[in-house]
């Protein structure tokens, strides 16, 4: 068996693809229902029955899509992407997603968007955080809660969130980021719900020992 390594840019569209080709071959199992993408950086903040119960019981897909009116939104849109794509389509959002089947059949089948981000979503463009929460909002509104499961911290400002390490990794930073949404909480099948998060990132590998520590008693085994 042969196998082709193509490689992937951070930033580039390369970004898209690779996800891409990871639903592709997910879907390849007609038993996969959820599809749900992670970083390395990603820890979980539940037990694997939780998150599973979570995302099989939702109607809805999870993906972050927002109108950004500054120059990490609205500012990377080119308007060479007209008319398939106008400005008041545009959005950005996570690229860390959980997706029903239908979705992510519908962002493999999608031949008529992709190639205009493609080829107009450069750097500073980034495609990975504007093309899917975009094909999403103009196809699939009502089958997505648009928000993410996964909570990051973009408090700091920059072009990366921050970073947890060794030093920082404590069982009250892990509650807090379980109970993120305590005081907005976010809706779960049209109910208010304290579980908004699955997933947190960004965790430096230094962080492993001290998580694996807190493992029994935040996860249960």
């Amino acid at each position: 068996m042969h196998y082709i390594y193509q490689p992937v840019q951070w930033g580039e569209s390369s970004m898209v693809d690779a996800e891409r080709r990871l639903l592709a071959n997910a879907l390849l199992d007609p038993s996969n229902c959820r599809f749900v993408l992670l970083s390395d950086s990603c820890i979980p903040l539940f037990n694997f029955s939780v998150a599973y119960g979570y995302l099989a019981g939702s109607h809805l897909s999870f993906v972050s899509s927002f109108d950004d009116p500054g120059s990490a939104g609205r500012g990377r849109y080119n308007r060479r992407m007209r008319p398939t794509v106008s400005l008041a389509e545009w959005r950005k959002g996570s690229q860390w997603f959980a997706v029903h089947r239908e979705l992510a059949v519908g962002i493999l089948s999608d031949r008529r968007y992709y190639p205009v981000f493609r080829e107009h979503c450069r750097p500073p463009c980034y495609a990975d955080e504007h093309y899917i929460p975009t094909l999403v909002s103009k196809l699939f509104p009502a089958r997505n809660a648009n928000r993410s499961v996964t909570w990051v911290d973009w408090s700091g400002g920059g072009p990366h969130p921050a970073v947890y390490r060794r030093r920082d990794v404590s069982e009250g930073l892990l509650r807090r980021m379980r109970d993120g949404s305590t005081t907005s909480r976010c809706s779960y099948n049209e109910r208010a719900t304290s579980i908004c998060f699955l997933f947190a990132r960004k965790f430096d590998a230094s962080a492993l020992k001290p998580l694996m520590l807190m493992a029994p008693a935040l996860l249960g085994f």
